[in-house]
């Protein structure tokens, strides 16, 4: 092919992604220089307290990074160089002659989008540059400039929220309040206080907050004066958010005197039967929501993962290693009986509906408009595109499901939900693709040629709804 004759965009050139003049203007003009308001991270809070620095890029890059393991597993790169005992240098030039491989699938545009927002580096990353790669990398993160905070700093990060189960101690933000400028803020997650699946686990669980929150916990009301007593806590710290990683939202209708007795049970070493499993998680969930709303915060419902369903992996890893997937509940039935619950009593607090599956977009975007009660914009929001959803096909689909039914002008906009301080151009990414869209429903006469009303709109989506919703 003459590809002289073939008009053909540059790799990643500075207009990626913005198909025309609007939408590049919309971007370049207003999106890209925001700052960013990460509200729902996995960032380790002990390596910004500590200012870690990395000593290669595979410990910033691969460490704990799931998508990445998952594209070196079904490239047929053994379990050693993954998470194994391989060394760092190993372990890169294995990824590096994954990354070929990822054509069209995210990795390729997140792993080269970080080479140069990061490090400067535009060479195409495959087994013939890896090693210079490497090498430069390396010498770059071990300059003062590529610490924890400085990469935050560098990003243009203005808020920070980590994700922390009640038991944590929450030194690491008790700790960056006086030593660092970049709000770093816990979210609390209580996932574990209601996991009674796992019995002994959970046994000892419950011996770690009662020690934590100094309440000795042998009934449903002690356990719910030890959260309560933590999320005190964690509003001492700067908290506004509350998260849970559900399947599908819990709406077994029972009573509060039931799931006493089931709890009794369970603190009695026996196994629960399913149904009665979801009925004490509605209850403790339930009792959860009550108490966000009066602190004021946000709760998020992250949606539909079918998780560790690997079970020789997950005995030999453990969760969050790669081997979840999108799952198929059914979700509008629940959900809307238990928003509906907390509604009835004027206890629904600002809640985020996170979805996994995008079969269940449209069921997401009508739900929030059942329960916003005119209290503030957006009360209730559909949350971005996130895990497997946070690409282009899979932002396009939410942004248009929530443009079609809700308030896009409302959204609060992106998130990284990731463990890894290399992420943050993923904001950049859906910056793009936010501005795109617009650019190209103007081009095709179906929004008006307004940069006043269109700028503003894509400002607010980018940083300032999100600022004034959680009132960082």
């Amino acid at each position: 092919m003459n590809t002289k004759q073939v008009d053909i965009k540059e790799f990643l050139g500075s207009n990626f992604l913005l198909e025309n003049e609007i939408a590049i203007e919309l971007y370049h003009g207003f999106a890209k220089e925001m700052p960013i308001i990460d509200y729902h991270c996995h960032l380790p809070p002990e390596d910004l307290a500590l200012d870690r620095h990395f000593k290669s890029i595979t410990e910033i890059w691969l460490e704990g990074d799931h998508y990445k393991w998952r594209a070196m597993r079904a490239n047929g790169v053994s379990e050693r160089f993954i998470t194994g005992n391989a060394s760092d240098k190993d372990k890169f030039i294995h990824w590096a002659t994954t990354v070929p491989y990822t054509l069209r699938n995210p990795l390729y545009h997140w792993t080269h989008l970080e080479l140069r927002r990061y490090f400067d580096i535009n060479e195409i990353l495959n087994e013939h540059s890896a090693e210079r790669i490497f090498e430069d990398a390396n010498s770059q993160l071990n300059t003062a400039a590529f610490t924890a905070r400085n990469i935050l700093r560098k990003m243009n990060v203005e808020v920070v929220c980590t994700t922390d189960d009640p038991a944590h101690s929450l030194q690491s933000h008790i700790r960056l309040k006086s030593e660092f400028e970049v709000k770093v803020l816990p979210t609390f997650r209580p996932d574990k206080a209601y996991a009674v699946e796992d019995v002994p686990a959970y046994l000892k669980y419950i011996e770690q907050l009662s020690e934590v929150s100094e309440t000795p916990i042998d009934s449903l009301d002690s356990l719910l004066e030890a959260l309560s007593k933590r999320i005190d806590f964690f509003k001492e710290q700067g908290c506004k958010l509350a998260d849970h990683g559900l399947e599908r939202m819990y709406y077994e209708k029972t009573t509060y005197t039931e799931a006493q007795g089931i709890f009794l049970k369970v603190m009695g070493g026996n196994a629960l039967i399913n149904e009665e499993s979801e009925k004490f998680k509605y209850v403790v969930l339930l009792e959860l929501c009550k108490l966000y709303n009066k602190q004021g915060w946000t709760q998020q419902f992250h949606l539909g993962a079918l998780r560790n369903t690997n079970s020789r992996m997950m005995d030999t890893l453990g969760p969050d290693t790669g081997f979840d997937s999108i799952g198929d509940f059914g979700q509008a039935e629940s959900l809307a009986g238990f928003l509906n619950q907390l509604d009835s009593s004027n206890e629904l607090a600002k809640t985020i509906i996170n979805n996994l599956n995008p079969g269940d977009n449209e069921v997401i975007a009508t739900m929030i408009g059942n329960f916003n009660d005119g209290s503030i914009p957006g009360k209730v929001q559909f949350g971005s595109g996130w895990w497997f959803l946070d690409q282009k096909n899979g932002m396009e689909r939410q942004l248009n499901a929530l443009s079609n039914m809700g308030l896009l002008s409302r959204f609060v906009g992106m998130l990284t939900d990731s463990r890894s301080f290399m992420s943050y151009p993923r904001h950049e990414y859906f910056r793009r693709i936010l501005c795109n869209l617009i650019g190209r429903d103007v081009v095709n006469g179906e929004l008006p040629l307004d940069m006043e009303l269109l700028s503003k709109t894509v400002k607010n989506i980018c940083y300032h709804n999100a600022k004034e919703y959680f009132q960082f």
